[in-house]
């Protein structure tokens, strides 16, 4: 046991690292996905109700819930609307700011600076996405009736949506981590050079 402890102990730069390789392959993984309908018309939701983002697209909120199309499924008068929303340009133009802060992340295991950064807006995009929790009526499970004595709806209760959403904790704390390790290492250098 005291051996597995040592181990873990003095290997916590790989685990920098294997941090780093996560956050990567979860924003190259989420933000290539943007460039699909599919991804771009499951996030108008969360878009739509954000006093952060909605400006970004063209029509008020509810009116995308008539206009959802279901995974998988293409309805022309659907892509048409959300065309006419801005809904696919604003899901390329955030795939691609959200794959570069993964590979900004991810240098951070040769250029700290550069890490820095990445750590710090993977921190501030985690805090956005959670604040999605507060604005997205779609994050709880809705009021549908049904014969349980204590209904099961609205908070705490997630829906798939929420779950998701709420997965980006582990992300905002990642962000730091890798962000005060880059720091750590931004200072360590300058002490050398005084």
């Amino acid at each position: 046991m005291k051996t597995l402890v040592q181990v873990l102990a003095s290997s916590q730069s790989l685990f920098f690292n294997i941090a780093r390789i996560s956050i990567l392959i979860v924003m190259v993984w989420i933000g290539g996905l943007k460039a699909f309908q599919y991804e771009a018309d499951g996030i108008v939701p969360f878009v739509a109700n954000s006093p952060l983002m909605s400006f970004f697209y063209g029509k008020e909120t509810p009116e995308y819930k008539e206009y959802k199309n279901p995974e998988g499924k293409t309805i022309q008068k659907n892509i048409d609307w959300h065309q006419q929303n801005r809904t696919y340009t604003f899901a390329y133009g955030l795939g691609v700011v959200i794959v570069i802060i993964g590979v900004l992340t991810f240098l951070g295991i040769w250029f700290p600076k550069t890490g820095l950064l990445g750590g710090l807006l993977t921190f501030v995009m985690s805090l956005v996405t959670l604040s999605f929790l507060i604005t997205t009526p779609e994050v709880y499970v809705p009021n549908l009736g049904g014969d349980f004595p204590t209904p099961q709806y609205g908070f705490p209760y997630l829906s798939g949506a929420g779950r998701l959403v709420l997965k980006d904790v582990i992300m905002m704390a990642t962000g730091l981590i890798c962000a005060s390790d880059c720091a750590k290492r931004i200072l360590r250098a300058s002490m050398h050079e005084n």
